[in-house]
């Protein structure tokens, strides 16, 4: 059942919340841009109106998605803070300040899950209405888009990490069944572990080199023993579980669909090209600004290790729905060579040409625009590094991303409007005073 926002027509003895808080702040402004009203008729279909305890607020708990990704905090961290700051909790739709928390960091978690990718596009679209002006009507014209990766919070993989997860979650599950494995080496594990650290000396290599190869003997052996005493309903609970450890197993250097870690097996190897990066793990981001305004207009996780150019008809078709409009130029760099045009959009890539037009060369100059905007959601909007689960957590971590980068675009330029406003004032101030001294000096001689 829907939770309703609680409302006081008098929060306090003199006046409320709204009355106390600097009415210039941008969070104050932009909670007044925002359309709360679409996200509660969007997703009121989710919830039931008859049965259950009565949920959070839509409202709340979509400011603190928005949050976490504009002030880039965890989860645990932005629930603490929300109870401190008043004006987190002003744009959360509450009229008195309240010293608890709004809820438990895994209600975002089930929220996040509840309005799945298609709630994530529709913040991302309000994101965007929000920077759009009405007037402009070529906005998303022309536009640039390159890919990046979104790496996962994985450690860095190696088969030696691999087999050693696999012999440990064995382990657990057989404690966890009441089975008494024939043996769990444990002792002799603690041994290679000593022998594969100290490679690098005399003769350490091939010790290691054998080392890792009894470990990977230990964790088939392992899971032959638990496959053999699991119950036949254990078996049927366990499946998903011991089909990716026996491919995990079975996998060598040059297969393509290698598993590259346990608990997140949809993760892929990215070779990018980096001289300080040569492989990341985790899945391709394509993102779409419009080159007019440096809004982002498309974000789109894949995860397929897609050529760049194949990437195209689906970021734009995720633009139309977002913008209501088709891109007329897409500015590219030589990674997406190979495609010309997509319906009656041209794709432009930089090449050697003699006929181009001096309007050409500048947005191709312009493209290079989105990659600090990249940077900047890497560094401050936590794409760096996804910690959402699955692929569905890569679909959303890089939507919110960008959505957070929208309204945070917003909130610059409020600011800069700020400082204008205190630069006028002192300008005149400063010609005022020495008009007055001037005055005063003829005045006197």
């Amino acid at each position: 059942m829907i939770g309703k926002q609680k409302h006081t027509n008098q929060a306090s003895m003199f006046n409320g919340l709204a009355e106390q808080l600097d009415q210039k702040h941008p969070l104050y402004r932009l909670s007044h841009k925002i359309n709360w009203r679409l996200f509660d008729d969007s997703f009121s279909v989710h919830y039931s109106d008859k049965m259950g305890a009565p949920s959070k607020p839509i409202r709340l708990m979509v400011s603190l998605l928005m949050l976490k990704h504009i002030r880039n905090l965890s989860d645990e961290n932005l629930v603490e803070q929300w109870s401190e700051n008043v004006y987190y909790q002003y744009f959360g739709g509450e009229q008195i300040y309240r010293p608890s928390v709004p809820c438990s960091s895994t209600e975002l978690v089930g929220f996040r899950k509840r309005i799945g990718v298609a709630g994530m596009e529709l913040i991302l679209k309000e994101s965007i209405a929000v920077n759009r002006d009405d007037n402009d009507e070529h906005f998303g014209e022309t536009i640039s888009i390159d890919t990046t990766v979104q790496e996962k919070n994985i450690t860095y993989p190696t088969d030696d990490k691999l087999y050693k997860k696999i012999i440990s979650k064995c382990v657990s599950i057989a404690q966890k069944e009441g089975i008494v494995l024939t043996q769990t080496y444990a002792k002799e594990l603690k041994k290679l572990s000593f022998q594969q650290r100290f490679k690098k000396r005399k003769n350490g290599y091939k010790i290691a080199r054998k080392a890792n190869k009894r470990v990977k003997t230990i964790a088939g052996r392992i899971l032959r023993d638990l496959e053999r005493k699991l119950s036949p309903e254990a078996v049927i609970a366990c499946s998903s579980n011991l089909l990716l450890f026996k491919k995990t197993l079975a996998q060598k250097r040059g297969d393509k669909a290698k598993t590259y870690s346990l608990h997140e097996p949809d993760v892929k190897c990215y070779a990018k090209g980096k001289e300080h990066k040569k492989f990341e793990f985790g899945s391709k981001v394509s993102i779409a600004v419009c080159q007019a305004t440096g809004v982002i207009i498309g974000a789109l996780s894949f995860t397929e290790t897609l050529h760049d150019s194949k990437t195209i008809p689906a970021v734009l078709e995720q633009v139309k729905e977002l913008i209501d409009d088709t891109p007329k130029e897409v500015f590219a760099d030589r990674g997406y060579v190979g495609k010309a045009s997509h319906g009656d959009t041209k794709i432009y890539t930089p090449k050697p040409n003699p006929a181009i037009t001096i309007e050409q060369r500048k947005k191709h100059s312009k493209r290079a625009a989105v990659e600090p905007i990249i940077g900047h959601l890497k560094k401050d909007y936590r794409l760096g590094t996804n910690f959402l689960k699955g692929i569905i957590g890569d679909e959303i971590n890089v939507l919110l991303a960008a959505a957070a980068m929208n309204f945070k675009r917003v909130i610059n330029l409020w600011k800069k409007e700020a400082n204008k406003c205190w630069k006028l004032i002192y300008n005149f101030i400063v010609s005022n005073y020495w008009n007055f001294i001037a005055q005063k000096l003829k005045s006197t001689f």
